[in-house]
């Protein structure tokens, strides 16, 4: 049976309560609300809950995070970094900013992550990194991605914009690659209102990033490079400390949710596993049949007007076809996921409820859609 739209099931919701707002108006009251002792604070505290203590870098946001972390690497023209192309456009769009060339290569169906197979068939005499993406919030295959780099002597940089707390054999990512980038967009597992987080191998790579945040500068006016003002407020920080404090409740209440999507769903492909991997579900993403591709636009827009359920489409053009880049590439498993996949609700302020609905709406429509 479909429901009333004003009963709408959104297909992510942001999380901000009192205690946010408590922590804006503490800094507000401050005087303090550029960078200053609350991002700091927000620095050790991220790296202590998520990244086994490495050292953390507060930028504006997830994309000026891979910028600067590319150029600290040193990462330039004439340089080809390879990423996938089936994610959202900031990843390949980071690798260009810097001059460099952003390589595409095709990804593993099951889990919409990396293919090394199709990484190492890219690899020429140009090629100085690998940046996997843990899309979704499913960790790449980082121990094959690795063994990549090392027999290429690449560097390896992690896309984590959607995995915070995302794990592969107990290890956090974030702490596989030279850095690792975390959004703190509002729509991700936790934020800062907007907002990034980079976490570096080394003392080196974080000066590097601090300097370019912060027009190349550590004290005023002594600018050693050319930098660019990319800080985090005090503001965004106090947010982003106060939703630390709940994003591993908030993950689990999403595995939760997804166990229960898991279950119930019928007639699409569920979202996979890997051995090893904690997936902390940013997206909970389905795959329907090829044969439905040409069916998804209406199967959505029954979900949203008949049902009130919200889904979303990451990713509906591969990044290398889109009009910014244009480079052509044969990746037939993009291809795939581009056409069949579609987003479910997923997050925490979920009910029992929505979850039957959502698995009802779907089973039935999808069920319709095949008849």
């Amino acid at each position: 049976m479909s429901q009333p739209t004003n009963d709408f099931i959104p297909a992510a919701k942001p999380i901000i309560g009192d205690e946010e707002r408590a922590a804006v108006d503490r800094v507000l009251l401050s005087g303090m609300v550029a960078q200053g002792p609350e991002v700091a604070a927000f620095e050790a505290e991220f790296a202590e809950v998520l990244v086994a203590g490495r050292e953390c870098v507060a930028v504006n946001s997830g994309t000026s995070g891979l910028h600067l972390g590319l150029l600290a690497a040193g990462i330039g023209p004439g340089d080809e970094v390879i990423v996938p192309a089936f994610t959202f456009a900031a990843t390949g769009n980071a690798v260009r900013l810097t001059g460099a060339t952003p390589v595409f290569a095709d990804i593993d169906l099951e889990t919409y992550c990396l293919a090394p197979q199709s990484v190492e068939s890219l690899v020429t005499e140009r090629t100085k990194a690998i940046m996997p993406v843990h899309l979704y919030g499913h960790p790449a295959p980082m121990g094959e991605l690795g063994r990549i780099a090392e027999a290429h002597g690449l560097m390896v940089f992690e896309d984590a914009a959607q995995a915070h707390g995302a794990a592969l054999d107990g290890r956090p990512v974030g702490t596989f690659g030279t850095f690792g980038m975390f959004s703190l967009y509002p729509t991700k597992n936790m934020t800062s209102g907007e907002g990034g987080m980079v976490s570096v191998d080394s003392e080196e790579l974080g000066r590097g990033v601090r300097l370019l945040r912060n027009q190349g500068m550590e004290r005023q006016y002594e600018n050693e490079v050319v930098g660019f003002n990319n800080r985090m407020t005090d503001l965004h920080a106090a947010i982003g400390r106060v939703q630390l404090t709940k994003v591993q409740a908030w993950t689990r209440q999403r595995q939760e949710n997804a166990a229960r999507l898991d279950a119930g769903l019928q007639g699409v492909t569920t979202p996979a596993v890997s051995e090893g991997a904690e997936h902390v579900y940013h997206q909970y993403t389905v795959r329907l049949p090829e044969e439905l591709a040409a069916a998804r636009a209406g199967i959505l827009d029954r979900l949203k007007n008949e049902y009130g359920v919200g889904t979303g489409v990451y990713y509906p053009i591969p990044t290398n076809e889109l009009p910014s880049f244009q480079e052509p590439a044969d990746l037939p498993q993009t291809r795939v996921a581009t056409a069949t996949v579609f987003s479910l609700p997923v997050h925490p302020s979920l009910t029992d409820r929505d979850l039957d609905r959502i698995i009802d709406a779907v089973n039935t429509v999808v069920g319709e859609a095949r008849a």
